[in-house]
């Protein structure tokens, strides 16, 4: 099968052009302009993109999907198709499902349950725990995306909390090791002066001061002394304060040993927005000041950020409307990344070719994915078409989420995601998701 593109936007490596794209079965074979098919079959189809940018797909490198074992809040089916109604076209799964991944068994089940339900491209990490270290020396790096560290409070047994278990991982995972940094004792006194004053009932917004940027400095911190003192791989999840900046380097992505992600809800909110959202915007670590979200759009510019992705977590609105200390942290977001990214570019605080740099040619680069992550000839032809002058409103009716709701309901975005290709499949396509078996492992060409 075969699909031309014509007269798209391509926005890919820093640069916009106005060209062509030809797919032939899952690849990108040529890009130029005025291309026409060599031979044409009754299946072939052609796009005329006039007006529409042409994306690489988005690589979500933080998603909680929630199988096996909650899939009462999501899964594996109804979130891989929420995230290619939002442009994303590779994620990599974090362990704390139930029972947590944290040995190679439990890991390959993941992958046998995407193979079967996916509907855009994945992998998976396996968790760390204390103890083990064997499970993860031995690590296929060609086939796992990395190592989860909990550094902070954490679903079963994730909770690595001894400096020597924290050294060993560094020094022998043959992957990057990803960490939540927070502080637990930290966040365990200003839990209990606050639970003194409210008892259960706390305000959400006293959130940022319980898990805050005093809990995230002193794990941070600590977990890249011990990287670079064992040189280490280290990549640290959903950065939330502007303190913590001052632990990474603004040097090119590839020279890097501790590297940095950020999340849109970081990016999007602020503390302002506990007044009205109250519970729905809760997450570790939790939303902080606008200068500290200033702080972070910034760092991102300067290259102290690598990537932006989501730690999209879904629980159910029952389980979220709850007092403070009940409800649960995380909310769904794999649906509108791209487009909260895009609207904050419309706003001036970055460029759409910074977005792709972010969301996709960067996580590609940092995690040594096969062939993906550019709109490249040769490449999987993970793609999406962005219609920069729609606009599309966040409602109930419009969500693919299993839980069925969404911190920004309400919003308009003054863009669209109008199709979305994985491996040269159109998996979405204006609201409608199409059932198209088009997913595949995600493959890594690590040689280090």
């Amino acid at each position: 099968m075969q699909t031309l593109i014509k007269n798209a936007t391509i926005v890919n490596e820093g640069k916009k052009i106005k060209s062509d794209l030809l797919i032939k079965g899952n690849r990108i074979v040529k890009i130029g302009e005025n291309i026409t098919f060599s031979d044409f079959n009754e299946e072939d189809i052609i796009i005329d993109a006039e007006g529409l940018w042409l994306l690489p797909g988005v690589i979500d490198d933080q998603v909680h999907f929630r199988e096996p074992g909650l899939t009462h809040k999501a899964d594996i089916y109804s979130e891989s198709r929420a995230a290619a109604a939002g442009g994303v076209t590779s994620y990599m799964e974090m362990p704390n499902t139930y029972p947590p991944a944290v040995n190679m068994k439990l890991l390959i089940e993941k992958f046998e349950i995407a193979e079967k339900k996916s509907a855009v491209n994945y992998s998976f990490f396996l968790g760390a725990t204390n103890e083990n270290i064997e499970e993860i020396k031995n690590v296929d790096k060609q086939t796992i995306a990395g190592i989860k560290m909990f550094l902070g409070s954490s679903t079963g047994n994730m909770l690595v909390d001894k400096s020597e278990s924290i050294r060993k991982i560094l020094s022998e995972s043959p992957v990057i090791v990803a960490a939540h940094c927070e502080d637990d004792n930290i966040i365990k006194y200003n839990l209990e002066k606050y639970e003194n004053i409210y008892g259960e009932d706390i305000p959400v917004k006293f959130h940022p001061a319980i898990r805050s940027e005093e809990a995230c400095y002193s794990s941070s911190s600590k977990v890249v002394k011990i990287a670079e003192e064992t040189g280490g791989r280290l990549h640290i999840f959903h950065l939330s304060t502007e303190k913590e900046l001052e632990l990474l380097s603004d040097k090119p992505l590839k020279s890097k040993k501790v590297t940095a992600e950020v999340c849109v809800h970081h990016l999007w909110f602020n503390d302002g927005d506990y007044d009205r959202l109250g519970t729905k915007i809760k997450w570790n670590p939790a939303v902080k000041k606008e200068s500290d979200r200033l702080a972070l759009i910034r760092a991102l510019k300067d290259g102290k950020i690598d990537i932006v992705a989501t730690d999209h977590a879904p629980h159910t609105i029952e389980e979220k409307d709850n007092v403070y200390v009940s409800a649960p942290s995380g909310a769904p977001m794999v649906q509108h990344s791209l487009l909260a990214m895009i609207e904050l570019s419309k706003q001036g605080y970055f460029s759409v070719e910074e977005i792709v740099k972010w969301m996709s040619h960067n996580p590609a680069e940092l995690y040594d994915i096969d062939s993906r992550g550019f709109i490249r000839e040769g490449y999987y032809a993970d793609l999406v078409l962005v219609d920069p002058d729609s606009f599309t409103k966040v409602e109930k009716n419009n969500l693919f989420y299993k839980c069925g709701w969404s911190p920004l309901e309400g919003v308009v975005f003054n863009s669209k995601i109008k199709t979305t290709f994985v491996n040269g499949k159109i998996v979405y396509n204006d609201g409608r998701i199409i059932e198209a078996n088009a997913a595949m492992k995600l493959d890594f060409k690590r040689t280090y």
